[in-house]
């Protein structure tokens, strides 16, 4: 005898199983980094991670314009600068990189921009801030990134996303924007970073490979989950708007408890080499490049996410209606 259940029946046909999909993905669900770098002349391909263009400062707001037209509603901007120094100050620069970049886009489009807030692009040394007997120093680390912060509101940002890991970072940036009279600006916390093996064509992109070292004293230990908990809900209690997780794919899981623990907003991290392992695979015939992105991207709205900041943005949304 046959089960009287037969869930096949919800499979039948192309419109049953839209009648009864549990998780949409859609266009409005993405948020596209750029990075824009004014050492350039003109925007530069960045060989490891196939289909991202680095922008100049003139050519940004025309990309964001197109990413605009793709119905995509924000981005997420990564400066370069001409000029490094040790403490990266030219990150709070009110005439900085990313500073002119925001002014630009504000002006060309209607998409919201969410600035990075972090000195590894910045600093001679590429650390993540400011340095004490070859360790990043927590503290003067925060109020520079606090400073950067008021820069970038001060610009125009609508959201700046704090990626340092460091300690109470939050809770500084929270008290400089309100005390700048910017309240309305919210933080993005890069809440659940880990120190992972699958940021290393992001680097080459934003130039910002530690000179010596790694980042394994502030990013997270990749064996920890109920650490990536307690993370999150310090950040929750100093005022981020929005909780990340980073990497997606590898870390589903603690999107997933995440999810069930937490109210705010979630984001994940599509990062820099998983979609370079997708793109290389299918240029190499090995799988269906776009139906791998898009199961990919909806196992990451599936587990929780409520928005996704992806490279392959630009290419998954005409797939999904948009443009």
């Amino acid at each position: 005898m046959f089960p009287s259940e037969r869930p096949r029946r919800a499979r039948a046909s192309p419109a049953i199983r839209d009648l009864v999909r549990e998780t949409e993905l859609s266009v409005r669900d993405f948020i596209s980094p750029m990075f824009v770098d004014e050492t350039l002349d003109r925007p530069r391909r960045v060989a490891s991670m196939p289909g991202v263009v680095v922008q100049t400062p003139t050519s940004a707001a025309e990309e964001a314009a197109r990413i605009e037209a793709l119905g995509i509603p924000a981005v997420l901007l990564f400066g370069v600068p001409r000029r490094k120094d040790e403490e990266g100050s030219e990150a709070w620069n009110d005439g900085g990189v990313v500073q002119r970049a925001v002014r630009s886009i504000k002006d060309a489009t209607g998409l919201a921009v969410i600035t990075d807030l972090c000195l590894c692009e910045y600093t001679s040394h590429g650390h993540c801030g400011v340095l004490r007997d070859g360790t990043v120093d927590n503290d003067p680390t925060v109020e520079r990134y606090a400073r950067v912060a008021v820069s970038h509101a001060r610009a125009g940002a609508d959201l700046v996303a704090p990626s340092g890991m460091m300690d109470g970072q939050v809770g500084a940036i929270r008290r400089a924007l309100d005390a700048a009279g910017h309240q309305g600006i919210g933080i993005m916390a890069y809440s659940a970073k880990y120190a992972s093996a699958f940021y290393g064509p992001f680097r080459d992109a934003a130039a910002s490979a530690p000179a010596f070292g790694d980042r394994r004293t502030h990013q997270m230990d990749p064996c920890n989950a109920r650490e990536a908990m307690r993370e999150m809900r310090a950040d929750a209690e100093e005022g981020a708007d929005i909780l990340m997780v980073k990497p997606a794919l590898p870390y589903l899981d603690i999107l997933a408890e995440a999810r069930k623990r937490f109210d705010l907003p979630l984001a994940a991290y599509h990062v820099s080499g998983e979609c370079a392992m997708l793109r290389a695979a299918a240029a190499q015939g090995w799988l269906d490049g776009e139906r791998a992105m898009l199961e990919c991207l909806t196992a990451i709205k599936r587990a929780g996410a409520d928005m996704i900041i992806t490279y392959l943005a630009q290419d998954a949304a005409p797939l999904l209606g948009g443009g």
